[in-house]
């Protein structure tokens, strides 16, 4: 059975190894270069009680993260977050994702964001799928504004508002 609760340092190895495979594999992210357990430590610190990590396990082993990121460090965006969801290769069209969007969108709720924005690459259906079905809207498309795996990506912007 998956549980989700908040991350802490010791999830850090596993949610560095899911990100990783989503580097190496996906458009999810546009990261390119794998990231070190101590970088993700920098990011991971970086997040408050504003800005939450979560994770999901399932029999112990972290299979899935997600959290609210600052949207801008400028002050009139205190209120506005980026979620991220990641999910283990094996893990995924189980629905873990969609229960870890869930809880994250919550959190934001609960800790009182205002907004919460989900940038997605253009090829990435489930994804644009899974916002809207939280009730995210489509706000816009940047053209072309990322590169990986050889190809021009566009992003969706999407944006979900308490």
């Amino acid at each position: 059975m998956a549980t989700i609760r908040q991350a802490t340092r010791d999830d850090l190895k596993a949610i560095t190894e899911i990100y990783n495979e989503a580097i190496e594999k996906t458009t999810a992210t546009f990261d390119t270069e794998p990231k070190t357990v101590e970088e993700q430590e920098v990011w991971f610190v970086g997040h408050d009680a504003r800005h939450p990590v979560l994770v999901t396990t399932e029999d112990g082993l972290v299979v899935a993260w997600a959290s609210l990121g600052q949207w801008s460090d400028r002050c009139a965006y205190a209120d506005t977050a980026e979620i991220s969801v990641y999910v283990k290769e094996n893990y995924r069209r189980k629905g873990i994702g969609k229960q870890l969007m869930s809880a994250t969108i919550q959190e934001g709720k609960t800790v009182g964001l205002h907004t919460v924005i989900a940038r997605i690459a253009g090829s990435n259906k489930v994804s644009v799928d899974l916002c809207r079905s939280f009730g995210f809207q489509y706000i816009g498309t940047m053209k072309e504004s990322g590169k990986k795996f050889g190809q021009l990506l566009d992003v969706h912007l999407m944006q979900l508002i308490y």
